[in-house]
């Protein structure tokens, strides 16, 4: 690897992520458009700890009989003992042949529901056919993928299993791939983020293959396991280390502690143990414990969840990622933002820590830490961190008037000349503590609503992802002669509602922001962030032996066009178009091309 960076389409700050040339070998394979298959421990995975419960279950109600038969003093006369009985009776071989017919039943019912559970990536698809006697086959358009999510729970890590989750817009209609193998899960993804870009299938698989150092030996199963679970959460060559956000551990624990669940718990405490003790009222205790028993266990679930946790910016999007023992890490194509929303706790204000959630158009279906980046992206930064995170899931938001907009939107409390319309002063009587600070800004490409004073929100919509306005008007409001303004995006935990803003105001606020999402909605170029990488020919490819057009078209432009005017128009017409020009002016504009002055 050089020290000199390509001035090339992708910024310089987000390097090509090198990818192990096995892996990208088996990705290439898992995207040919064939029907493939799942890990092979797929069956015991999903299904077969629950046999392996049932046969401890068993043992263990059994384990006197066992231990009187095998272990000499400890005969207790007989009375009651299972294993006696049966053989007296007869019966033993039969409940042993039951046993293993149950047990080869479940193995072959296993092994069909594996090799009938196929899935395929094609150049618009991604098909998953499952089912043994009622058949279900669920498909996605690559091109409505909202993000994919690698969970590596505990077990599956132990045996080099990942289940990997296509996300799409919608209620249940992600597509599970319960397990893929780990080390090829992040080239799989990486391959099917390239195909959604809009590249082409041999530009999609370009991506730099590192191949391993001459004379280092090969890892077994046990050393690649025990690599697995020492390495980083986070690969330090998947991302530039100045896009990399993360959460020390006192502050994640502070969080927690500051947290509204520990002060209702600290009050619910502080007032029940002295009324417990004064009226001797000890079977208020019953519910008491089992409350503290699962409030320490929930606060521990919420710490544990985030440790090592990382947002770092990708070629391919956001990825966030955390874990310990069992990891989960998504990442985010560009695009896929709709709303986002920084908000500061009354008790965290001290401390200047902020929290951002996103509204995504995909619901995960994976419970608890493994779905909780789908809406906090950062449960904890201070204000560096929240600017570094604004800067990847909302690239467009740019410029100094852009940055100013969002610092005073984060701590301002209104004025006449913060760059912010704020509520009237009649709007009092609904907003008494925050009516000067309720307010909205509108910058070339997002909307921003500034509300709260107790607990501080800024909320900030992209102009491209806005479906809608509602104008609303209650009878409150008709009578104060204000309105109620609301971008309508998809549904998510960010309110996108503005309250008690004049009703003129409003009016105006509604039209500008109907235009704005028209003009972006035209122009947007975001959801295809790969299509520019698909007229370049891929690297190492037939096309790009054949005379190389492709690069003229970069440094020169512009300048074809100039001389044109000045000579003869007429004598000139077929040099001013050249066969370059058009496939320039039909590549699709995005902000990382060097033209785009974004």
């Amino acid at each position: 690897m050089t020290d000199e960076a390509p001035a090339g389409p992708a910024s310089p700050a987000e390097p090509e992520p090198a990818i192990p040339a096995a892996e990208a070998r088996i990705a290439e394979e898992l995207t040919d458009g064939g029907w493939h298959r799942l890990h092979p421990a797929t069956p015991v995975l999903r299904g077969g700890f629950v046999f392996l419960l049932a046969i401890g279950f068993l043992l263990s109600s059994l384990r006197e009989q066992i231990v009187e038969r095998f272990v000499p003093g400890q005969d207790r006369g007989g009375e009651g003992d299972l294993i006696p009985m049966l053989v007296e009776t007869g019966a033993l071989i039969w409940v042993i042949l039951a046993l293993l017919a149950f047990t080869l039943l479940a193995v072959g019912v296993s092994y069909l529901s594996w090799r009938m559970h196929t899935f395929r990536v094609t150049e618009e698809t991604v098909e998953v056919r499952s089912g043994i006697l009622s058949r279900t086959n669920r498909r996605a358009r690559l091109d409505r993928i909202q993000g994919v999510n690698i969970v590596r729970p505990l077990v599956a890590r132990l045996i080099g299993a990942a289940k990997l989750e296509i996300q799409v817009a919608g209620n249940d209609a992600n597509l599970p791939l319960q397990y893929l193998r780990s080390r090829d899960a992040d080239a799989f993804r990486l391959r099917v983020l390239r195909l959604a870009s809009g590249a082409r299938a041999e530009a999609a698989g370009s991506a730099p293959a590192a191949s391993a150092a001459p004379g280092a030996p090969a890892r077994g199963f046990v050393g690649s396991r025990v690599d697995d679970f020492l390495a980083p959460e986070l690969d330090p060559d998947a991302a530039p280390p100045q896009s990399v956000v993360r959460i020390p551990l006192p502050r994640l624990v502070g969080a927690v502690l500051l947290s509204a669940p520990t002060v209702v718990l600290v009050l619910f405490v502080a007032v029940g143990i002295p009324l417990i003790v004064r009226f001797e009222a000890w079977y208020l205790l019953v519910p008491l414990l089992p409350t503290l028993l699962g409030s320490a266990g929930f606060f521990v679930r919420r710490i544990t969840r985030s440790l090592r946790y990382s947002v770092a910016g990708t070629p391919d999007g956001v990825r966030v990622g955390f874990g310990l023992l069992s990891t989960s890490n998504d990442t985010i194509p560009p695009g896929r933002i709709h709303a986002v929303e920084v908000v500061q706790p009354l008790l965290w204000r001290a401390a200047g820590w902020w929290e951002i959630r996103i509204t995504r158009a995909s619901h995960s279906s994976s419970p608890g830490a493994a779905g909780q980046q789908n809406t906090s992206i950062l449960p904890v930064g201070d204000r560096r961190d929240v600017d570094r995170v604004l800067g990847l899931v909302l690239p467009d938001l740019v410029g100094d008037q852009a940055l100013a907009l969002v610092a005073v939107g984060m701590t301002g409390r209104g004025g006449d000349d913060d760059g912010f319309t704020t509520s009237p002063r009649r709007a009092w009587i609904l907003k008494p503590f925050s009516w000067r600070r309720t307010g909205f800004a509108v910058d070339a490409s997002a909307f921003l609503v500034r509300r709260g004073m107790i607990w501080r929100r800024l909320v900030i919509v992209p102009h491209a992802r806005t479906q809608g306005v509602d104008l609303t008007q209650g009878p409150v409001d008709r009578r104060l002669d204000l309105v109620a303004v609301r971008a309508v995006t998809v549904a998510g935990p960010v309110d996108t509602r503005l309250g008690a803003i004049d009703r003129a105001t409003g009016v105006d606020l509604a039209t500008q922001l109907v235009r704005a999402a028209v003009a972006s909605a035209r122009s947007d170029t975001s959801a295809r962030w790969g299509a520019e990488a698909a007229s370049w020919p891929a690297p190492g490819s037939a096309a790009a032996a054949v005379p190389a057009p492709a690069p003229a078209p970069v440094p020169a432009p512009a300048p074809v066009p100039a001389p044109a005017p000045d000579p003869a128009p007429a004598a000139d017409p077929p040099p001013a178009v050249p066969p370059s020009a058009p496939d320039h002016a039909a590549a699709p504009r995005h902000r990382s091309t060097p033209e785009d002055p974004a």
